[in-house]
């Protein structure tokens, strides 16, 4: 099975910042897919700051940035020559603003994977014809490939699209003529797919390897694939409690750095990407409080990583090894199994050998290890870890103390 490069790479990025901000930034109370107008002098964020946004997520330890460019209402982050409707027309900075330049000057300033979001399906597309509707989305899609130097990720969103039919190969031939590298997220020709919810985790078992995905919110049928695929998972979520956008009357719905953290441990640690949102003001700024939440997530991230155990390592055979240590206390192990797009691991076990005598004791089953498996328990002191899985394979582990109090 064909594994690309950038598939390996997007799995080391493990997470990412999605910025949805546009024309609903300044229209309280819209939601998707409610037709409401919302005229675009409105527009106008006048303290725009997308370096602030990306220094944020790189200071949080995100890998990806990824920015909505349009979304369902059709407004255009950029100005674009395919629609009246879009920054040229709007107040901010006499219609020469771009967002999408500005967020991705930010991305390279810091070093940041550049991800824009495209929502193929929009408010009145149903008023063209398909050929009209495949050449705009085409159009505007080449504008964002074309002008704005190498992109890392194109983020498509199934939702609306159910009843569509695109020219898909069409599509596809431009998406990769124009990005040879890029990666696309879900749709037509994926490298990466859609973890089935907006909540941020991934089931277990999460495998890489798939014959469908799931869609869109709006539909619980999967597209089927023509073969089985290899396409690493991520897992979407907001930072607030039920709006992508931002609003003004749910700052207490935030979510605090203890919930972030399991978010992190439901997706990170099962093996998929995390990408939190935050939806950045009227000013252009993101909320104070966001912030802090997403600082807060990359210190507790680091500091579990900084917990790691020095260990030593000892084969028992193809399919388990002992991890032996100094004795003292252990409530993480993190696993990494060698990606090979023919094989996963389908079930595995880690036992605790007591610190004085007896017999190994289990602390944690799992299913897929994949990328990652970060596999918490509670704190044991032992001088000895044995884990077994079912396939003979190159799995690597950490032992990790992390005190709680």
């Amino acid at each position: 099975m064909n594994i690309k490069k950038e598939q390996l790479e997007f799995l080391d990025w493990e997470m990412g910042v999605f910025f949805h901000f546009g024309i609903r930034t300044f229209y309280e109370g819209h939601v998707d897919w409610d037709m409401k107008e919302m005229p675009a002098e409105g527009f106008n964020p006048t303290s725009l700051d997308c370096e602030d946004w990306i220094k944020t997520a790189h200071d949080a330890g995100a890998k990806y940035a990824i920015l909505v460019t349009k979304h369902h209402d059709g407004f255009a982050n950029w100005p674009s020559k395919y629609t009246d409707y879009s920054v040229k027309n709007t107040p901010w900075k006499n219609g020469k603003g771009d967002v999408v330049k500005e967020f991705t000057d930010a991305c390279r300033k810091y070093g940041m994977k550049v991800g824009l979001y495209y929502s193929p399906a929009q408010f009145g597309s149903v008023k063209m014809n398909p050929q009209e509707y495949d050449d705009y989305f085409i159009n505007q899609v080449s504008e964002l490939l074309t002008n704005y130097g190498r992109i890392d990720y194109i983020w498509f969103d199934g939702c609306g699209s159910e009843e569509h039919k695109y020219d898909e190969q069409r599509i596809v031939d431009v998406i990769r003529s124009l990005q040879p590298g890029i990666l696309i997220f879900n749709m037509w020709d994926p490298d990466t797919r859609w973890v089935g919810n907006e909540s941020g985790v991934a089931p277990s078992p999460s495998n890489l390897t798939v014959s469908e995905l799931e869609f869109s919110v709006l539909t619980e049928e999967k597209a089927a694939l023509n073969e089985a695929h290899f396409l690493p998972v991520e897992c979407d979520c907001m930072m607030r409690l039920d709006n992508w956008f931002y609003s003004d009357s749910d700052e207490d719905t935030v979510k605090s750095v203890d919930e972030l953290m399991g978010l992190y441990y439901y997706s990170v640690g099962r093996g998929a990407n995390l990408l939190i949102n935050i939806g950045p003001d009227r000013r252009g700024l993101l909320p104070d409080k966001d912030k802090e939440s997403l600082l807060h997530l990359g210190e507790a991230v680091r500091r579990l990583k900084d917990a790691e155990i020095p260990c030593e390592r000892e084969e028992k055979s193809e399919t388990s090894f002992d991890i032996v240590l100094e004795q003292q206390p252990v409530n993480n192990l993190v696993l990494t199994e060698e990606i090979d797009g023919e094989t996963e691991i389908g079930e595995f076990e880690i036992k605790v050998h007591p610190y004085s005598y007896g017999a190994p004791i289990t602390v944690f089953r799992g299913t897929t290890i994949g990328h990652k498996a970060i596999c918490p328990f509670p704190t044991i002191r032992t001088k000895r870890i044995t884990v077994t899985f079912d396939k003979p394979k190159k799995v690597e582990a950490k032992p990790l103390y992390l005190p709680l109090f």
